[in-house]
């Protein structure tokens, strides 16, 4: 098997209205609410970047515009800084941000599915495979859940999806995969389904909103009926993917912890636990969290 190609790519689908969070969202994109002192979308970028993507490919929609301006410079804040002398503020801020040419912004002109959002980036992403990251959904772990993907590819190639248990009274919320090894790393994917109803999951291994995927996943999204919410959908064109070649797609266990930022629970749980492990914040925080429960 020749060496698959490198992951130099990664789309982030940052379109959504963020309906749950409103009144917060009516001015402010809901991948800027920050979790402790950065965007959510900073923490996904992070991951991005820990995992050696080189480009970032933002699709995004009206009223975004917070998003392009915090990975742009901002000299009248970066001279402030300076001329202040507060340097380490400066360097952690220009620290994260992406060199020249590092990011692209496309976009999604109606809300149509995070499908047709992932086709929206056909003509930057190329012919290339690349990584699709949730910006929703925040994965803390010892090792960055993309560069495990990234690691699994370089053995494997073909298309990849993160996984991680749920209850099993939990499968009907989710997308749920059926595996050969329910207890490896990696392993190959035999059945995919959406939402499965209760007692017919094929395992309790959810989808967690991390992708590496093959560009042939194009040709499929672009001829994708909609689905679910009358929107494309791009589990519909894995699975049909999968249909076409039935070896296409492996797991990837994510053992970490996952926090779904698109719901209230989940954004303060995630504030809660990256605040804690922080050496400037946890101890006062814990101590606060005693007294008020």
């Amino acid at each position: 098997m020749s060496k698959p190609k490198r992951i130099r790519k990664a789309v982030f689908p940052v379109a959504g209205l963020g309906t749950r969070f409103l009144p917060a969202t009516k001015a402010v994109p809901k991948e800027m609410l920050t979790v402790v002192d950065r965007p959510v979308i900073q923490h996904v970028v992070n991951e991005a970047r820990a995992a050696g993507i080189e480009h970032f490919v933002f699709v995004t929609g009206r009223g975004k515009g917070a998003i392009e301006d915090h990975f742009d410079h901002q000299f009248e804040l970066e001279r402030t800084l300076s001329d202040k002398k507060k340097t380490e503020a400066l360097e952690e801020l220009l620290a994260e941000l992406p060199e020249a040419g590092q990011t692209s912004f496309t976009r999604q002109q109606a809300p149509r599915g995070l499908g047709h959002a992932v086709w929206c980036a056909r003509e930057i992403v190329g012919d290339e495979p690349f990584a699709v990251l949730l910006p929703d959904m925040l994965h803390h772990g010892a090792v960055p859940c993309l560069k495990e993907m990234i690691e699994a590819y370089e053995e494997t190639g073909g298309n990849l999806v993160a996984v991680s248990p749920v209850p099993e009274d939990q499968t009907h919320l989710y997308g749920i995969v059926g595996v050969e090894d329910r207890d490896a790393k990696v392993s190959a994917i035999t059945e995919m389904v959406e939402k499965p109803p209760k007692g017919t999951a094929p395992s309790n291994l959810h989808v967690t909103g991390r992708y590496v995927l093959e560009p042939e996943i194009f040709s499929l999204l672009a001829r994708q009926e909609a689905g679910a919410g009358g929107e494309i959908q791009l589990t519909d064109a894995m699975i049909a993917l999968q249909r076409e070649k039935p070896d296409a797609f492996r797991a990837v266990r994510f053992d970490g912890s996952i926090y779904d930022c698109g719901s209230k629970i989940g954004f303060l749980l995630a504030n809660v636990a990256y605040a804690l492990e922080r050496d400037d914040l946890g101890p006062e925080l814990r101590a606060a969290l005693g007294r008020l429960v």
